[in-house]
């Protein structure tokens, strides 16, 4: 069987992430495994196993260019370049990699809403179009039934576990709180700096990642204006090296992930593998996949009460909970998954 994996950038991004440790699972139970992409920045921001094969599509970057307009070349560049008729599977795990083909499975990480003419097309056609679904989580699962009568697989996600649990802490000038994904609104950013203005002082707020195709300058603007209203000064790492960030993530004292939306949680799910307290926001998805190994908020002042405790209250028997959570979480076990659906629908 062979099998294609289609994602929309090389850059460290949660579904980009997903597809390269999906694809070398595959690979390692045997299968013919293929990841096409678009080159944003080069080749991608890690080593793959050379057992995966890789077609990267160049993607220059092109001055001044909007959102949708960008949107819509990404779109073409890899329906162009794709050849379809070469796999018996074709998974795009994304909106993008989505239109770019005719006929495929998609993975539906989480729901988006746009007002981008384009952006609400695109999003639109990559539910409808594709004959069958997989979701990480079945609370998404549930909004693409209800929003759409689509019936979707649901198949979690794994999770590296022993990268993080074997991580050596990073060591910083002071304590700190570490927030994963950049500075966006799906990330709840600037609830986050409410809530940290909120907490006892010494703590810093460290803010990792941010590789995105969206624009939100407007958003970063609002976000760093109310970080001097707060009299507050977050460090803003952006993109982290993949090999220091199990290292950065071991080091923090609590890891914050007041997402507004999510499919299943990965950074958290890695923070908890690496034994560090966490506090998500309280989402019906993130009960689902986090239970009782974390900690939960609704607002800024709720998400500050619980990134205390989380700090200043130490719990054992939550962090254990929480190590076995993300253990249990294999991208073997996906994988396998993802090749049973593959068969019934090949057959």
């Amino acid at each position: 069987m062979k099998i294609a994996l289609l994602t929309y950038s090389t850059r460290p991004r949660g579904g980009v992430v997903h597809t390269l440790a999906l694809a070398e699972a595959l690979a390692g139970l045997g299968a013919d495994v293929t990841v096409w992409t678009l080159g944003r920045g080069g080749g991608f921001f890690r080593p793959v196993d050379p057992r995966v094969h890789l077609e990267v599509v160049p993607f220059p970057d092109v001055p001044g260019e909007g959102v949708g307009e960008r949107i819509l070349r990404s779109i073409a560049l890899l329906r162009k370049a794709f050849t379809p008729i070469e796999y018996d599977v074709v998974h795009a795990q994304d909106c993008i990699s989505a239109n770019a083909v005719d006929r495929c499975v998609r993975t539906v990480h989480h729901l988006d809403q746009f007002t981008t003419p384009e952006l609400a097309a695109c999003h639109e056609r990559a539910l409808v179009r594709p004959f069958a679904h997989v979701c990480v989580s079945a609370a998404v699962a549930a909004e693409v039934r209800a929003g759409w009568g689509i019936t979707a697989t649901v198949i979690p996600n794994g999770v590296e576990a022993d990268r993080f649990a074997s991580a050596v802490p990073a060591v910083r000038d002071r304590p700190y709180l570490l927030s994963v994904g950049g500075i966006e609104p799906r990330k709840g950013s600037i609830d986050l700096l409410d809530a940290y203005a909120m907490m006892p002082p010494g703590l810093d707020l460290v803010i990792a990642g941010g590789e995105t195709l969206f624009d939100y300058r407007s958003y970063r603007a609002e976000w760093e204006q109310r970080a001097v209203e707060l009299g507050v000064s977050p460090i803003v790492l952006g993109p982290v090296a993949h090999d220091e960030l199990p290292s950065l993530v071991a080091g923090a004292a609590a890891f914050a992930f007041p997402s507004t939306k999510e499919g299943f949680g990965l950074a958290a799910m890695e923070a908890l593998a690496a034994g560090v307290p966490v506090v998500v926001r309280d989402l019906p998805v993130l009960r689902e996949v986090f239970g009782a190994a974390v900690r939960y908020g609704c607002d800024p002042s709720t998400l500050a009460e619980a990134l205390r405790r989380a700090v200043r209250e130490p719990d054992p028997a939550r962090t254990i909970a929480g190590r076995r959570l993300a253990e249990a979480h294999t991208w073997k076990a996906a994988a396998e998954a993802h090749l049973g659906l593959y068969r019934d629908l090949v057959g």
